[in-house]
């Protein structure tokens, strides 16, 4: 038996959570899911974002499944989902990307995976408000030792990046890949111009493919010529590892490269704890409704069952998924050509569909 927290999260979020928590537990995998809040839903009940009930679930099980969540303007953190990744040192995020048969996109046969550095560079938070004065004292220092002048009126955000979160990340990387019989790994960057911090996280993933030589194949990649090469040939890559704020974008054009990002599951994981959730938000138009996409989530379940150990299951569930898509009677509008809503089917059914197939 294991022990899951459970969390629903805003909008549609508790729609396709439910949808991924039946279809985990047809496989048949005993699990015991702890179910607290966060987000919007968790400041109405208890007047705080991130309730120490719910952090507290989250280190005694150590495994999660998440919802998308609301941070609500001018309340607290500036994002949830931010700070539950730095509470909990979650420095990798994991999205694959990978198409399946049915799905209407511009590309087929894409299986790519985004390996994104969760603590550092621009998303660090580390940022000083235009006019401050401390903001002020800050860009007069640098003035004085930086040949670069930076204009009084600026506002400033800091851009850290570590040999120490370089080594983890990219070590997880090459690990992940060797793990799930990966072949490529590029490292994507763009040293060329910030030579000292995107330089750092270039040298220390050249230094550390040298141990995985003959293993895995490496190289890298200018963020702005990836952009290119992922619409050109997306086909030729494999396994990407990036800087947090190149990752966050990339994770999305591979989305759009298999169908948009209802189909796009993610896991941010640290050396102890792995929160696993979809890459798309919470939507809150379509709370309710019975009407979104549940695949990402259910993905996501994919993906924490096979960080269990549960492989057989995890297997099971996603060839259901596929054949499901792949039938195209049982899915929801955005499967369908022009998005007919007369023969699409809601959020619940679709879950449903896919627990048929696993029976």
């Amino acid at each position: 038996m294991y022990k899951v927290t459970l969390i629903p999260g805003d909008g549609i979020g508790p729609e396709v959570t439910q949808a991924a928590q039946r279809c985990i537990d047809a496989t048949g995998v005993k699990i015991e899911w702890e179910q607290v809040l966060a987000g919007a839903e968790a400041l109405k009940k208890d007047k705080e974002l991130l309730p120490q009930a719910t952090l507290s679930s989250i280190k005694k099980n150590k495994i999660a499944l998440k919802g998308p969540v609301v941070t609500p303007i001018g309340e607290g953190f500036r994002s949830v989902n931010v700070a539950i990744r730095q509470l909990f040192n979650l420095y990798a995020c994991l999205r694959p990307c990978k198409w399946y048969p049915g799905v209407r996109s511009r590309y087929q046969d894409i299986d790519l995976v985004v390996i994104r550095e969760n603590t550092e560079d621009l998303y660090a938070g580390i940022e000083f408000e235009q006019g401050k004065k401390q903001t002020h004292g800050i860009l007069e220092k640098i003035n004085q030792i930086s040949a670069k002048k930076i204009s009084p009126d600026s506002a400033l955000s800091i851009k850290p990046i570590s040999i120490t979160g370089t080594k983890r990340i990219i070590r997880f990387a090459f690990e992940y890949a060797l793990a799930n019989n990966r072949k490529r790994l590029t490292c994507v960057h763009k040293a060329n111009i910030m030579k000292f911090t995107d330089g750092l996280f270039l040298k220390v993933a050249r230094e550390i493919a040298e141990e995985y030589s003959g293993k895995i194949e490496f190289d890298d990649r200018l963020i702005d010529n990836m952009c290119l090469q992922l619409v050109k040939n997306p086909q030729e890559y494999d396994c990407l590892v990036l800087p947090n704020l190149y990752g966050d974008i990339i994770s999305d054009l591979c989305a759009g490269l298999i169908g948009g990002l209802g189909l796009a599951p993610g896991a941010n994981i640290g050396d102890e704890i792995a929160i696993f959730e979809a890459t798309h938000g919470s939507a809150p138009k379509y709370k309710g409704r019975n009407k979104v996409n549940p695949t990402a989530m259910i993905l996501s379940g994919v993906m924490l069952l096979r960080h269990i150990g549960e492989a057989q299951a995890a297997d099971r569930l996603e060839q259901a998924v596929c054949a499901v898509i792949k039938e195209g009677k049982h899915v929801t509008y955005d499967f369908k050509e022009k998005q007919d809503q007369h023969t699409a089917i809601g959020t619940s059914q679709m879950a449903g569909a896919i627990i048929e197939r696993l029976r």
